[in-house]
């Protein structure tokens, strides 16, 4: 007999959505409880990492995925006058047989893994969150916060960066913000536009785009972080369009659209990392509510996803819900997201520092290396 046959899953973001789907296509009785009232994510768009990509073969959404977004296999670095410096082949993170990188508009993403959940048989509920916990040997009670109380054998706080469920079960580990600040913006691709370019230099530490899809691409500018918070969305365009003016080539065009959008979206780099375990008795985190990191390796999703294959493969073969199981959880994650988090944030600070001898290079292979592994 399973010793695990029900689960909450507190968020329906990515790593969420991918944990309900291996574990209700086993059978698994899953409910998903997400705080929004619907899917959509405002900003921009994600670049997933072949190592990403592989889980998400693993969930049965890669065709899906594909033909969604933009893969592409290498990555060229600019000047801020558009001139083009270099192009590097990316690594495969994933495998020869996957891309190195696909862009992707965010809330795409999220919604091709809520579909696969749902055909999957897990339940999502939507403008629902958890009130309260209550462990006993045998399970956990919810206290759900449209009143109703329902009883699981595992909870699993999928919940972002500023976890509720995290706050619940008694672990006080906050992000830290890292120093700097980003400016996105979604919008229509050129032609020229088929992989990410990145400048280093200008008025920002870092001016970069990335294919989304067949006519879209987001658009990223990196500035020292700043009390931007309650600017309009017409403030926050103009700070972004007047930003780009230090860049050319496709930031010509790129301009243009910012002026002309009242959806730019702005927010501070940050991280966070709990220590292992990442449990309290049958309640476990993973995704941002465990780490996060900036996205300066474009391993966040990546590293969520992978917590929530790794943490399948555990539930649907244990035997019992004791600390065993997520001791072996934390044993074949916590070294692996310690080392990417902290690479992140050390990228982020080399480049607030403009440390010149720095090994980014080498920095980027070794994590590369890493991630190439099976989790």
């Amino acid at each position: 007999m399973k010793a695990v046959t029900s689960v909450l899953v507190v968020g329906a973001g990515t790593s969420g959505l991918a944990l309900a789907v291996l574990l209700a296509r086993e059978g698994v009785h899953v409910d998903v409880a997400e705080i929004r009232s619907d899917a959509d994510t405002l900003g921009s768009g994600i670049t997933v990492q072949g190592n990403a990509l592989r889980v998400l073969r693993e969930l049965g959404v890669w065709e899906e995925v594909a033909a969604a977004g933009f893969a592409f296999d290498s990555l060229g670095m600019r000047a801020p006058d558009g001139t083009l410096l270099a192009e590097i082949p990316d690594v495969r993170t994933g495998g020869p047989d996957l891309p190195a990188t696909v862009g992707m508009n965010r809330p795409d993403l999220t919604a091709l893994l809520g579909a696969a959940a749902r055909a999957a048989g897990a339940r999502l509920r939507l403008g629902l969150t958890v009130n309260g916990l209550a462990e006993d040997p045998g399970g956990v009670g919810v206290r759900l916060s449209d009143g109703t109380s329902r009883r699981y054998d595992v909870v699993v706080g999928a919940d972002g960066i500023r976890s509720t469920v995290r706050r619940m079960i008694g672990i006080d580990t906050r992000p830290e913000p890292n120093g700097m600040g980003i400016w996105r913006i979604h919008t229509r691709r050129p032609a020229g536009v088929e992989r990410t370019d990145l400048v280093y230099g200008g008025p920002c530490f870092i001016a970069g785009h990335c294919p989304t899809g067949p006519d879209t691409m987001y658009a990223y500018l990196v500035e020292r972080a700043g009390a931007y918070a309650d600017l309009t969305g017409r403030e926050r365009a103009g700070r972004m369009a007047a930003l780009s003016e230090g860049y050319g080539g496709v930031w010509d065009g790129i301009r243009a659209d910012i002026a002309a959008s009242d959806r730019v979206n702005y927010t501070w780099f940050e991280s966070l990392l709990v220590e292992a375990p990442w449990n309290r008795g049958r309640v476990v985190l993973i995704g941002d509510a465990a780490h996060a990191c900036p996205p300066t390796l474009a391993q966040g999703a990546a590293q969520g996803l992978e917590d929530a294959l790794v943490l399948a493969e555990l539930l649907l073969s244990a035997e019992a819900v004791d600390q065993r199981l997520f001791d072996a959880f934390a044993a074949r994650r916590f070294e692996r997201v310690r080392t990417v988090v902290e690479a992140s944030v050390t990228l982020a600070r080399w480049q607030l520092e403009g440390a010149r001898d720095a090994d980014v290079p080498g920095m980027m292979r070794k994590v590369s290396a890493l991630v190439s592994e099976l989790p």
